[in-house]
């Protein structure tokens, strides 16, 4: 099996440089216009199955992907992007300013400090282990894409290559670009990181 991965187009939080975990946060022009990309260079991959983030980004980047295809599109909260709670639409200023004990905590100890009143990595890591586990209903499936944000495609691709869960940082997940991931029975294969290329029919 094969895991085609895509991260939502640009958002306007993400040009104004905030937090935007669930908050909802549309496509700009140039978002929209990476998922129509997308749609090219992808157009002659065979897809069997669809998994999307519930959040509207990564519904929108889907949709437009998927256009004229007859693909039914499953929702999952499992690949919904980290929570930030208080966070949520915040600029990292304003939170040095409003929140400053509880940000200093998070920056300098991420992977257990909590965002106020937020979802701690932990609690993410978890959400995003029991998607992988998921991932074995899945196997009658060739072409499976997965439509998600930065923080769970990195970490989903982390976990699948057997790394530490804080290895996330090394695999970043650019907007406009889709990565493949191949499934074996019991080890993944990272093929693909952020190509911009159209991926033609006889490739493997």
């Amino acid at each position: 099996m094969r895991l085609w991965l895509i991260r939502h187009g640009e958002t306007e939080a993400n040009v104004a440089g905030l937090y935007s975990g669930h908050s909802p946060t549309p496509l700009t022009a140039k978002g929209i216009a990476q998922a129509r990309t997308l749609h090219g260079l992808l157009r002659a991959v065979p897809f069997d199955h669809v998994l999307c983030s519930e959040l509207e980004r990564a519904r929108h980047t889907a949709q437009q992907v998927l256009e004229n295809r007859d693909v039914t599109v499953h929702t999952t909260a499992l690949l919904n992007e980290m929570f930030f709670g208080d966070w949520e639409m915040r600029h990292h200023r304003d939170l040095t300013r409003e929140d400053p004990e509880s940000y200093a905590a998070w920056c300098t100890d991420w992977q257990n400090a909590i965002p106020t009143n937020g979802e701690g990595f932990q609690a993410f890591s978890l959400r995003v282990e029991q998607f992988i586990a998921t991932l074995t209903d899945l196997r009658q499936h060739q072409n499976v894409l997965v439509v998600s944000h930065q923080g769970v495609l990195s970490l989903l691709i982390a976990r699948l290559l057997n790394m530490s869960a804080s290895s996330l940082w090394h695999f970043r997940v650019d907007q406009g670009c889709w990565s493949a991931i191949d499934i074996h029975d019991d080890f993944a294969t990272l093929r693909v990181l952020n190509s911009r290329a159209t991926w033609q029919m006889d490739e493997t």
